[in-house]
């Protein structure tokens, strides 16, 4: 028996290893069951691990024990580039570390964990500091792991391998050595241990530095120690269906729906066909119509079911670009748990990725998600992942049509028994095959929201539709033949299947094509003039064609720089970019600056703002980048018609190709591109306010070719 304050009866050893100890049962709680101050510091911390402690912690705490925690946070690559970028040290590092708790607190052990810091923390007997690496312009990990308890009269110091984390102490091959002051072998050993805390406490040690962190951490211990005494009865879903409803709030490490969120009806009823599919299914739903929530209602109403038969679900999001992972993963933050970013470094999120497969493996979690690129999914080192989980899995696939690419659609998980794609238009275009692969995987469509549904169901606002003609020069009409021409010859001698891909003669020449189109010289003085009209209309956003027009010399500017000239220096409206080149942590910036109607009137981009973004705020969008793909100007149009507070009514200015003045009429090449471009004016003019207007303005191009069952 263990006497307070009487580290000496706890007959602890000189070391300890996985091979033959139980370190946790040996070490740990004896040494916490003797002692009065316990002082640690490591490279990571989580709460969790004090749940594996909580016997040897109850007897710490209810004695009077004292705690103090040095730990260094993990940092993303968000953080790295606010660092670099200039933001202030200290509250980049508070934050990555209150993230690290946060996302400790999905797990229902670490919950508890946090429940005695926070008694600790009440009593005024714990205090955390952060430490980090500062050597120059280096900032960088502290990873030393040290520890000391201490009773009234005597020390035990050790040091080892195992971090203060729930697989560090129990799912991992550790080992330490220990180290006691009554000890002759040991004292000198334990004593340097104890004063390298000391200074490391004291923020004395060189090369490092070290920071308070009790106040920021109070939060989320205060919160989730709230919400861990808390329990919900989780409700039978019907095997036909699964009608919506929210879990009670509390129930740590599953998606839970939100008590404040107003699900749609047609999101309900979307929700309930994929059920009745057995969860497997596409939703066709309109940009904007919320197809994110209602994924996440699905994956949420998922997990209930699993978890009344005890089986975790580890849920994968997979979507286009990197800066949709950050967006996707703060309404997964909404819906109750802090998701696993994957993109770029291996390094930042694998090792989190497979300690969350394992503690799911184990049961110790109820669940999980990880949100990822596309590019990121495809690469060796993800599928190695998937390959090796055999449990409950849901793939989401944001965009699911991207998908459908060829160098992805083998990667699709096979082990999946959960599937959920989501697109406005999940038909890949001029893709027959890939279209056929994501049906066949995925399932059918279960709910399809079409604009016009969204329109008059309230989820989008209405708009009014302005094509504008622009005639090509007589330069750009005849490479547009010649290119055609070329087009023409190809698709007569080979059947196509795929989307033919960029670097194919077919690809190469679709795309000078569209550029053609795009970058038509006319269009920045038609923009100009549509321009002046809005001069003191804010929210105005701009769709620039890609690369440079293909006629251009290399000095010539490009659409981009001209229409940044334009807007900025001879109408003098605030803009900015947002591109491909704009820094994730910009990107937030600027979306915010737009959105305050009072800083920048015009956001100029290209094709990035098309899948995913949400640009509420947008009222006025000038369609310079021409496209007969329907999933690109489908996208485009969905941008601008998102609700925000006071938006009733969208403005949608397209300017659209035609070939010259005085080009032969009958000309079959002439003819298919006014056919090609009156294909997308149709589409935007049948659901837009004036309607009948816009026919009107197109009746004299129909007639002039022919065109008037268009």
């Amino acid at each position: 028996m263990v006497r307070s304050g009487d580290l000496r009866g706890a007959e602890l050893r000189t070391e300890y290893r996985s091979d033959h100890s139980d370190v946790v049962g040996e070490f740990y709680i004896p040494a916490l069951a003797a002692a009065r101050q316990y002082d640690r510091a490591v490279g990571y911390f989580t709460a969790s691990s004090l749940a594996v402690l909580s016997k040897g912690m109850d007897d710490f705490i209810s004695r009077g024990g004292m705690m103090r925690i040095v730990a260094s946070p993990y940092l993303e690559p968000d953080d790295i580039a606010d660092i670099e970028a200039g933001y202030e040290l200290r509250a980049v590092l508070e934050r990555a570390a209150v993230r690290d708790l946060e996302r400790a607190a999905t797990d229902r052990r670490a919950a508890v964990g946090l429940g005695k810091l926070g008694r600790l923390v009440a009593a005024g007997r714990l205090d955390i500091k952060l430490a980090y690496v500062s050597s120059g312009n280096r900032v960088g990990m502290y990873h030393e792991k040290i520890g000391v308890f201490r009773d009234t009269d005597d020390l035990v110091a050790f040091k080892g391998s195992s971090n203060e984390t729930l697989s560090g102490l129990v799912g991992n091959f550790e080992s330490i050595e220990v180290f006691r002051s009554w000890d002759d072998r040991d004292a000198e050993r334990a004593l340097r241990i104890s004063r390298d805390f000391e200074d490391l406490w004291q923020n004395r040690t060189q090369f490092l530095r070290v920071i308070s962190f009790t106040d920021a951490a109070k939060v989320v211990i205060d919160r989730s120690a709230l919400t861990s005494a808390e329990t919900g009865n989780i409700d039978e879903i019907p095997s036909g269906g699964a009608p919506i409803s929210i879990m009670p709030q509390g129930i740590v490490g599953l998606l839970q729906i939100p008590m404040e969120l107003h699900v749609r009806d047609y999101q309900k009823r979307a929700v309930e066909s994929w059920f009745a599919e057995r969860g497997c299914g596409i939703l066709r739903m309109a940009t904007g119509t919320g197809k994110t929530i209602t994924a996440l209602a699905a994956a949420a109403q998922l997990a209930k079911v699993l978890q009344q038969g005890g089986q975790p679900l580890l849920t994968v999001v997979i979507v286009p670009y990197q800066h949709l992972v950050d967006q996707w993963s703060r309404d997964i933050e909404w819906f109750g748990v802090t998701p696993i970013r994957a993109y770029e470094s291996t390094g930042y999120w694998h090792p989190r990725a497979t300690n969350l497969l394992d503690a799911l493996a184990l049961n110790s979690v109820r669940g999980g998600v990880i949100v990822t690129t596309n590019k990121t999914f495809g690469e060796p080192h993800f599928q190695r992942l998937l390959d090796r989980y055999s449990g409950q899995l849901l793939i989401i696939a944001d965009e699911v049509h991207n998908l459908g690419a060829k160098h992805l659609r083998d990667r699709l998980p096979s082990q999946a028994s959960y599937r959920l794609g989501l697109s406005a238009t999940p038909e890949r275009w001029f893709d027959d095959a890939g279209t056929a692969v994501l049906a066949e995987y995925f399932g059918s469509t279960v709910a399809d929201m079409g604009i016009g549904d969204a329109i008059r169901a309230g989820a989008l606002c209405r708009y009014t539709y302005t094509p504008i003609l622009v005639e090509l020069d007589y330069e750009e009409s005849e490479l547009y033949a010649e290119v055609t021409e070329k087009v023409a010859k190809i698709l007569g001698s080979q059947t196509f299947t795929d989307e033919p891909d960029d670097d194919t003669p077919l690809g190469a020449l679709l795309r000078r094509r569209a550029n053609i189109l795009g970058h038509a010289r006319a269009k920045i003085p038609a923009l100009r003039r549509e321009m002046e009209k809005r001069r003191e209309s804010w929210h105005q956003l701009l769709y620039c064609a890609e690369g440079r027009h293909p006629l251009s010399s290399g000095e010539e500017p490009s659409q981009m720089e001209q229409v940044m000239d334009l807007v900025g220096n001879q109408l003098r409206l605030p803009a900015a970019r947002y591109v491909a080149e704009t820094r994730r942590t910009g990107r937030q910036e600027i979306l915010r600056r737009f959105g305050t109607g009072d800083d920048l009137q015009v956001l100029v981009s290209m094709r990035c703002l098309d899948e995913g973004v949400d640009v509420p705020a947008a009222r006025t969008a000038y369609l310079l980048a021409s496209s007969s793909n329907p999933r690109q100007f489908i996208q485009r149009r969905g941008r601008v018609l998102r609700r925000a507070p006071g938006k009733d009514l969208a403005d949608i200015i397209d300017f659209v190709v035609v070939p010259p003045e005085g080009a032969g009429t009958q000309q079959r090449t002439e003819r298919r591109m006014v056919a090609r471009e009156l294909n997308r004016v149709t589409e935007f003019a049948h659901l837009a306010e004036n309607e009948a207007e816009t026919l009107n303005i197109l009746r004299p191009l129909r007639i002039r070719y022919g065109l008037l069952d268009t």
